[in-house]
């Protein structure tokens, strides 16, 4: 029996809730976002939870990142969402057995527009991937630097978010206007969604600015900042290159150790 049969026989015994949907957004990119996402999807895997990442970004890094050619893959996320594929269909396996991950290539880019005039526009993911949480006990969403219809669709179909954030001068002036949609988000289209947390990402300690913002942020946001804290790290940077997510690739590097001390994090929210 595969893990998919596996949890999808759990949930129906009732021995096993079904799976949380948590989405990685910033709408500012170069955050540490995508690195995040694919980071703590591999951490969940690694830690025996059937996990799910769905790349909702049409740059399609995440897909990249864990070892999947983008070249002729179909069906994408893209005809999941416009052409309302099914989502299985769409799966493809990654280098960790526990970890699958639903692609994003270009064709994303139209979907914006596409979307605009469709019935139930912000809810295509959500309907979409609600079946999928009797087959995997997390799922992760890698949305696009914006806030725009794709974002939209992920937080409507999403449990909480969880942001990472960069310690730099501009970031707390983007983040009150990603809390001010996640609230109307709340408000118009999923009451359940919640803050996961906010996580500092890129953090060099030699810095004074590093510091002041990690004060700002905690005094502005307190109570839902991720004691873990992501350093700048070269193993980092390596990694997608090579298509494996750091655990793969350097599992004693900083970076690592930090993500897996973040899954722990996220795991504790159980």
């Amino acid at each position: 029996m595969s893990h998919v049969e596996r949890a999808e026989d759990d949930v129906s015994r009732g021995t096993r809730r079904p799976g949380r949907v948590i989405t990685v957004v910033n709408q500012k990119g170069g955050v540490g976002k995508t690195t995040t996402a694919v980071n703590l999807a591999a951490g969940l895997a690694c830690a025996e939870r059937s996990t799910l990442l769905v790349d909702l970004d049409p740059q399609g890094n995440a897909t990249t990142g864990l070892g999947v050619r983008k070249e002729g893959l179909y069906p994408t996320i893209y005809s999941v969402l416009l052409q309302r594929d099914p989502i299985d269909r769409a799966l493809q396996p990654t280098a960790l057995p526990t970890l699958s991950i639903v692609p994003a290539d270009i064709d994303l880019v139209g979907a914006e527009i596409e979307l605009v005039g469709m019935a139930s526009r912000e809810r295509r993911l959500r309907e979409a991937i609600d079946p999928c949480r009797k087959s995997f006990e997390y799922l992760i969403i890698d949305c696009p630097p914006s806030l725009g219809l794709l974002t939209i669709n992920a937080l409507t179909a999403s449990d909480s978010v969880l942001i990472p954030l960069q310690c730099e001068f501009y970031a707390l002036e983007g983040l009150a206007h990603l809390v001010k949609t996640i609230r109307l988000v709340r408000e118009r289209l999923n009451p359940g969604l919640e803050i996961e947390g906010i996580l500092l990402t890129m953090f060099d300690g030699r810095t004074s600015l590093a510091g002041q913002v990690k004060d700002e942020v905690h005094r502005f946001f307190e109570g839902q900042i991720f004691e873990t804290i992501i350093p700048r790290n070269v193993r980092l940077t390596e990694a997608p290159s090579h298509g494996k997510p750091i655990v793969l690739y350097d599992l004693r590097s900083s970076g690592s150790l930090a993500y897996l001390e973040l899954t722990r994090e996220v795991l504790s929210h159980e």
